[in-house]
């Protein structure tokens, strides 16, 4: 369990996702291991006594996204609705708690930097006692927010659960503070400030020159799952994704490898799957849940490789539309039947499933070998490597932040 700590919190350094002095992880054996001995011990060793859980993580965003959500919910509001599908699909709802109800000792200093929905939890409900009311929260939902103190993730079986939540509320988080940051403009004390800190100190698109992709077509089974491994590294090592949002595949002789449901980008060995055409095995059970479109692509294209990431900006910008204030579509995501361009990339909607993405992304993705799905991410093909597909996902990305900062002072430019 110790080993187990020390690996996720070196990931949560690597992603840059969590202020390093601040993280903390309560995992249950013969008794709770703590990662640090402090006033939060107690509170979470009463958490766990509560929960059927193995494991509990306590960690300050390196991005204070989260606090100015909270801050500019109404006084009665109850939730905050992200729209990125993955938010919908997996979190649901993330609940918080605000700072003014825990005792002032407790809140972690500031950082620098600054679901389907997510709920929160007021000073009235909480009645002195923290530890009740979080283990209420998490005994229905995954993970929550404390302003002024980071997110609260739970793992059932493993910490890495805890990790993944953790990654989902800060991805959640992210997007829906930028989205929401082109209708409402700054609102808060210093909050402009910390954005532009925020926008000049983010990562640069990445040196695709600089990284080493084989030259394909790739036909032994060998070198196609190490260079899979090592592409969904890269997406990871250059900022473009989080390590659980995407998936990678690539076709040869009747044969789509494709990693696993669940598997970490950037630690894919062993776990990618041979599934064949036919649905001769039953490698498909534990294949990505995006392989219906990875196999329809290959069905109707000559490509080789597809690469399917949750890149940020390119989601925010997947969610933007003209039309929203005179359409009649209720849900965006799901039903709009148009392919919308920015720029030159073409925007769809869908579910996940045969009936949803599988059908609306292939098509686009033969007219433009690149595939924008509204709130949930970006799928970018090779025709005979994965250097053609990092490439267009890389672009995608910087054409979409460009994009956004230019929306963005063209907006507040207009107020």
């Amino acid at each position: 369990m110790k080993d187990q700590i020390v690996k996720y919190t070196k990931k949560l350094i690597q992603d840059k996702t969590a202020i390093p002095d601040s993280i903390r992880f309560y995992a249950l054996d013969d008794e709770v291991i703590a990662s640090r001995e402090d006033a939060w011990k107690p509170v979470f060793e009463s958490v766990l006594a509560e929960l059927n859980v193995v494991g509990l993580l306590l960690a300050q965003p390196a991005l204070p996204f989260a606090d100015y959500l909270i801050a500019k919910a109404g006084g009665r509001e109850r939730r905050i609705y992200p729209r990125d599908s993955e938010t919908k699909t997996f979190l649901h709802d993330i609940p918080f708690i605000r700072k003014e109800e825990i005792d002032e000792k407790m809140i972690m200093p500031a950082c620098l930097v600054v679901n389907h929905d997510i709920p929160f939890i007021r000073k009235e409900e909480i009645d002195g006692d923290l530890p009740r009311k979080i283990a209420a929260v998490l005994r229905g939902r995954k993970g929550l927010v404390i302003e002024g103190v980071g997110f609260v993730s739970s793992g059932t079986v493993t910490l890495e659960q805890a990790y993944i939540i953790y990654s989902s509320i800060f991805h959640a988080t992210f997007i829906k503070y930028l989205y929401d940051l082109l209708e409402t403009g700054f609102s808060l004390p210093g909050e402009r400030e910390v954005f532009y800190n925020f926008r000049e100190s983010r990562p640069t698109a990445p040196d695709v020159n600089s990284l080493r992709f084989r030259q394909g077509p790739l036909m032994e089974r060998s070198e196609i799952l190490d260079e899979i491994a090592v592409v969904g590294r890269y997406t990871v090592e250059t900022g473009l994704v989080d390590s659980f949002f995407g998936n990678i595949s690539y076709f040869s002789d009747g044969i789509v490898y494709i990693s696993q449901t669940g598997a970490s980008l950037d630690g894919l060995d062993g776990f990618i799957d041979p599934v064949p055409m036919d649905n001769s095995s039953t490698y498909g059970i534990t294949a990505s849940s995006e392989l219906p479109v990875h196999r329809r692509i290959y069905e109707t294209t000559d490509y080789r490789t597809v690469l399917h990431g949750h890149p940020k900006f390119s989601i925010i910008i997947s969610m933007l539309c003209d039309k929203r204030a005179v359409c009649e579509i209720v849900d965006c995501g799901k039903n709009c039947p148009e392919t919308r361009m920015f720029g030159d990339i073409p925007i769809v909607a869908g579910e996940i499933g045969v009936g949803g993405i599988a059908k609306n992304v292939p098509p686009v993705v033969r007219e433009f070998g690149r595939a924008l799905v509204f709130g949930h991410g970006a799928f970018c093909v090779g025709r005979n490597d994965f250097k053609e597909a990092f490439t267009e996902l890389a672009r995608m990305e910087e054409a979409c932040s460009t994009g956004y900062f230019r929306l963005l002072r063209q907006r507040l430019d207009a107020v």
